[in-house]
């Protein structure tokens, strides 16, 4: 069982930053090699220090059917959306027992309900990879040639990594090719549906845009990861 959690996750990297300070809305999207320290001091008179942002990203979990969730507990207790978890309750659901419409509920661990093809990833370390990645297409010939050259350069530090940390590695590309970055994922297969609302309560009012507007119901979801 995952052991390593010992603080509270932010809902979202840094939005806990913009709620717990009554200000104007002030919005920004950061990764962690480059946080805006000086900005956040400035304004808010807060500079995270490097241990509170690894207990952040550590907090953090994204989840292979294309959720992400967040460390709620030393136990491995993971919180999502309901519709995160929808596509397992459905797995999982029978003519005796519709987990959508009526919700699940585990009382103690040997009633969890098992998720097989539910994969959680960690995000455990980065390296910037962008030399490595543009040393590989600088004899490109031509765009074409630049871009098999490019995608055969990540391919080949991905494949490396994997092998020798046993970490899922993905390269990921950032400000359209400026930069690319090697993440490591510690990937966890064992996990566990906990809890889940019934659909009433947690698709109340029947607006799925969570990303915009508040909304008045139940929209969540644990996981337990081992």
């Amino acid at each position: 069982m995952h052991k390593s959690w010992k603080f509270l996750p932010a809902l979202g990297a840094f939005a806990v930053l913009l709620s717990v300070v009554p200000t104007r809305a002030d919005e920004g999207m950061w990764t962690f090699d480059n946080v805006p320290l000086k900005q956040l001091q400035q304004k808010y008179h807060f500079t995270p220090s490097q241990q509170w942002l690894d207990h952040v990203r550590l907090s953090c979990a994204r989840l292979n059917d294309g959720g992400s969730g967040s460390f709620v507990s030393p136990n491995g207790l993971l919180l999502t959306n309901h519709h995160v978890a929808r596509g397992q309750l459905q797995k999982n659901s029978t003519r005796e027992h519709d987990y959508i419409r009526d919700g699940f509920y585990a009382a103690g661990p040997d009633q969890e309900m098992k998720s097989p093809d539910l994969e959680v990833n960690v995000l455990v370390s980065l390296e910037d990879v962008t030399a490595r990645v543009e040393a590989a297409v600088k004899s490109a010939s031509g765009p074409a040639a630049a871009f098999a050259a490019r995608q055969a350069a990540i391919a080949g530090i991905e494949r490396d990594n994997e092998k020798s940390t046993g970490l899922r590695s993905d390269v990921v590309t950032l400000y359209q090719g400026g930069e690319y970055w090697l993440y490591r994922y510690k990937k966890y297969t064992d996990v566990r549906l906990v809890f889940a609302p019934e659909e009433q309560a947690a698709f109340f009012g029947g607006d799925p845009d969570n990303f915009t507007y508040p909304l008045y119901d139940l929209d969540m979801a644990l996981f337990r990861v081992y």
